[in-house]
């Protein structure tokens, strides 16, 4: 080593050699505060610099095989605490809790002895999305969450620790904290529209397999078994308009609403800032053709089904029951915008001035 210097802002050790490069370990500011009276502590939080959300643009090349470079830092938040020994008994558990004291993310906690780093995504889970003959490429991921204060709260053995954590905006981005929100706002409400095409799409696949245990169980050659299958045939003419069932591997080229659903998805995550007009309009033109389906699954259930349960009952055969509406699990969705329901519909005063 020939040299050693600390980067004043973001507190980066960095090490020059003799002629074989510069090395950087990223910011010594833990190190810097393992005090004595700490190092005594079963557990504790440790300081660090302060957390900058890294939105990174997409693109790059590749460099071919053995190329030596370092890692970029990374986009997400740097969690530091100390641990006297190696935790062995009663569970551990790290928790990051939102600005009114919800849990929104539960990350693995380290238990090795010492100074510990655990990184956090600052994105909400991932939307859950109906199954189709189609990969949803753009719902795998979760909204980047927006900037503002947070608590990190480390269970070890019953004993609860706490730290405030702010995170911040990208000081290198060109929009505001009111662009951000804006932007994380209309991906949670198209986040809580996948879950809406979910909860319907439960109830359709649990009354297709009730159909098709119903059938199965009639003598073969009896005429009840078409009036399932015609009843059946029905209800899955409501599923083809939610989710692509072209089979042929990844991309068909069939587009149903889960499919517009991810399209508008993906577009809203690739800008973290305001969000466009027509993307705002969007989101309700898809809202209000996700209520048309359901109405129409409504109508079968109301009018198709009880006839047939009529035909059932006069065959001696149990009734099937209407799958119930549910509220889907996404329902209850992380961040700024508070529960995005998955029954409705956009507020009025949901907007993006232009």
């Amino acid at each position: 080593v020939r040299d050693l210097a600390v980067q004043p802002r973001d507190n980066d050790l960095v090490l020059a050699t003799h002629g074989r490069g510069i090395w950087i370990i990223d910011d010594i500011t833990p190190l810097r505060a393992l005090t004595p009276d700490l190092l005594k502590q079963d557990v504790a939080f440790v300081s660090a610099r302060a957390v900058q959300q890294r939105i990174e643009g997409a693109g790059g090349w590749a460099n071919g095989d053995a190329v030596f470079v370092g890692d970029n830092p990374p986009d997400a938040a740097v969690i530091n605490y100390y641990q006297r020994e190696r935790h062995l008994f009663g569970k551990m558990k790290l928790e990051v809790l939102d600005s009114s004291g919800r849990v929104i993310d539960e990350l693995p906690a380290s238990k090795r002895p010492g100074l510990n780093r655990v990184t956090w995504t600052m994105r909400a889970k991932p939307p859950r999305v109906p199954p189709a003959a189609q990969v949803a490429g753009s719902a795998i991921r979760g909204p980047r969450l927006v900037p503002g204060a947070y608590t990190v709260r480390l269970t070890k053995a019953g004993k609860v620790s706490e730290t405030k954590l702010t995170v911040g905006l990208d000081r290198r981005a060109k929009f505001s904290d009111a662009d951000r929100k804006a932007q994380f706002d209309a991906a949670m409400h198209v986040h809580g529209l996948f879950g809406a095409e979910s909860a319907l799409m439960d109830r359709i696949v649990a009354l297709r397999k009730t159909l098709s245990q119903t059938g199965a169980a009639l003598p073969e050659g009896d005429p009840l078994r078409k009036n399932i299958s015609d009843f059946d045939g029905k209800v899955d003419a409501v599923r083809k308009k939610i989710v692509a069932t072209t089979e042929g591997g990844a991309i068909t080229g069939e587009e149903r609403l889960r499919e517009h659903t991810d399209q508008l998805y993906g577009a809203i995550l690739s800008y973290e800032g305001k969000p466009g007009g027509y993307q705002i309009a969007y989101i309700d033109s898809l809202k209000r053709e996700l209520d048309d389906v359901t109405k129409e699954f409504e109508q079968l259930l109301a009018h198709d089904l009880p006839a047939l349960n009529e035909s059932l009952k006069t065959k001696g055969q149990q009734p099937i029951e209407p799958p119930p509406a549910k509220v889907s699990a996404d329902d209850a969705t992380h961040g700024s915008a508070g529960v995005v329901g998955a029954n409705t519909s956009l507020p009025a005063d949901f907007h993006v001035s232009l």
